[in-house]
């Protein structure tokens, strides 16, 4: 118990420098990669945000590793926050737990579940779409025989990736490419399965409730 309480103060205590420190590390990325005409020392304060910023998630990953008492177990337990700190571009995801701990801070009511579901998978498909397609421009705009040479080729290739459409008139040819191409995939059809079972339940919990308020005889067909 007092490790788990541990363990809270902890997250109530970063979450909100992490949050920032997760936008931050998305910002010197994009930056760094869109900017062709960045200075060396424009691009040295980049690289310095980027490993700082890295070294704030190792340290969250190192503390939580520790008041868990798992030792090495917690690798595997924790294989997602494991993956997030070996992938930092993922990291951006916990701007979603950022924005409900910005509305407790202020005192906002949390929203329903299904709104919840709706506004965490949408902030969740921008971040990952934006974070994506800097990483596959980056890999692929320079690359022999590339289709996608811009930034908005990037963009457009992530959106049809994301939404399980493919229309196949740009794709990634490079080994990293691709990798980030299988990751959107099944980051997409995730989601779009995360917001299609959360819609339906709304949708049956609203037709039970309609349902259970009809006065007694007027039912259809009576």
């Amino acid at each position: 118990m007092d490790d788990d309480s541990r363990t809270k103060r902890w997250e109530r205590r970063t979450e909100l420098p992490l949050g920032t420190a997760s936008l931050l590390y998305l910002a010197a990325y994009a930056v760094h990669v869109l900017d062709d005409d960045l200075s060396d020392a424009g691009q040295l304060i980049c690289l310095t945000v980027l490993l700082v910023t890295w070294a704030a998630f190792a340290l969250d990953y190192t503390v939580h590793w520790r008041l868990s008492g798992e030792g090495p177990r917690f690798v595997r337990t924790h294989w997602l926050d494991t993956l997030v700190l070996l992938l930092p571009l993922l990291r951006p995801l916990r701007v979603v737990r950022f924005y409900e701990a910005v509305l407790h801070r202020h005192g906002e009511p949390r929203l329903a579940l299904h709104a919840r579901v709706a506004v965490y998978a949408g902030l969740s498909v921008a971040l990952l779409g934006f974070a994506g397609a800097l990483a596959v421009y980056q890999q692929e705009h320079a690359a022999p025989g590339a289709t996608i040479r811009t930034f908005g080729d990037a963009a457009w290739w992530t959106c049809a990736t994301l939404a399980t459409v493919g229309y196949g008139d740009v794709s990634p040819v490079t080994p990293v490419g691709r990798l980030v191409a299988v990751g959107l995939m099944a980051c997409g059809l995730a989601l779009l399965g995360a917001v299609t079972g959360s819609f339906s339940s709304w949708l049956l919990q609203v037709f039970s409730r309609e349902g259970d308020e009809r006065p007694p005889g007027n039912t259809p067909g009576a």
